[in-house]
């Protein structure tokens, strides 16, 4: 096993952390020997937990279980081939602006194929073309730029998964001016198994936000974490053994002086690791759950 710390990356948005019980205020006071040595307690018992947590998935059925499902781990949302060729369009398609000017198809098979390589496989419920588009289209443009969906129809795509490339079913919609289609994966992801482990509220950690980027061939992954107005940043501690990757978030470098506010700063990081993700689990140490993968500038994770 091996344990490991993050490097920090850039700063990418403001959150609220009522629900994470902090104060509305409280001191940002310099740091003493007494302060130092808490610091060291606190990540031997973050060490701790992490080795807790990894014991308790390696080799678990909840593991067996995770392995053996669909979790996307790139988005399930695809532009047609080549991108988005004006800025009105690109505007569009982040907006969710989009005209149907087609039928939607009433029918779908019940289940698809998630077909991975080496042609192993695995069924799925798919959604409906209507709960696709949903997903797709804000529907309301209010005269701005939009995207004309002018046929549907079930296909399929490529995307990232934690197994590796995956060739999923897939809702196909043609735009007007484009050769090639808007995709949204119509598999329906698993549902992450029940831990083995619970969550612990003993340790002065916040949770891992979501993953921005995972491969099970990078030696890396890149995920969102938090941290209050008067701590500097954030770092992840990694703990590593072959059957998982438990990944402890913590502070760094709180700040001398002032008030602290029910604020927090969401901050991107990257994880350099031993060896391949492979199909280990990426786990949590504070909710001892899966870390959620979650695109870019989508309102939630791809499955949770």
């Amino acid at each position: 096993m091996r344990i490991g710390r993050s490097n920090s990356a850039r700063l990418i948005a403001m959150a609220v952390l009522a629900a994470l019980g902090l104060g509305a205020t409280s001191g940002c006071g310099s740091r003493t020997s007494g302060d130092q040595q808490e610091a060291h307690a606190t990540a031997e018992a973050v060490g701790d937990r992490a080795q807790k947590v990894a014991e308790a998935w390696d080799d678990s059925a909840a593991a067996a279980t995770w392995r053996a499902g669909y979790h996307p781990m790139s988005d399930v949302t695809q532009p047609p081939q080549g991108g988005l060729r004006s800025q009105a369009d690109k505007e569009a398609y982040r907006n969710r602006n989009l005209v149907l000017r087609a039928e939607l198809p009433a029918t779908r098979p019940k289940n698809g194929q998630v077909v991975w390589s080496g042609g192993r496989s695995l069924s799925r419920p798919l959604l409906s073309a209507d709960e696709a588009y949903k997903a797709l289209s804000s529907g309301n443009t209010d005269g701005k730029p939009y995207l004309t969906v002018t046929g549907v129809r079930l296909g399929e795509m490529t995307i990232s998964t934690s197994r590796g490339p995956a060739t999923v079913p897939a809702w196909t919609f043609t735009l007007e001016g484009y050769d090639s289609p808007l995709k949204r994966a119509a598999a329906i992801p698993s549902k992450p198994p029940k831990s083995p482990i619970g969550r612990t509220g003993d340790l002065p950690a916040y949770r891992l936000h979501h993953l921005v980027r995972m491969k099970p061939e990078s030696r890396s992954v890149s995920l969102v974490t938090m941290h209050g107005v008067c701590e500097e940043s954030s770092s992840v501690d990694v703990f590593e053994t072959r059957g998982s990757v438990v990944l402890s978030a913590s502070v760094m470098n709180r700040k001398d002086g002032g008030l602290c506010t029910k604020q927090a700063k969401l901050q991107q990081v990257t994880v350099k690791l031993d060896r391949p993700v492979d199909d280990r689990v990426l786990l949590d140490a504070k909710t001892g759950l899966p870390v959620p993968y979650r695109p870019e500038g989508e309102p939630s994770p791809t499955w949770s």
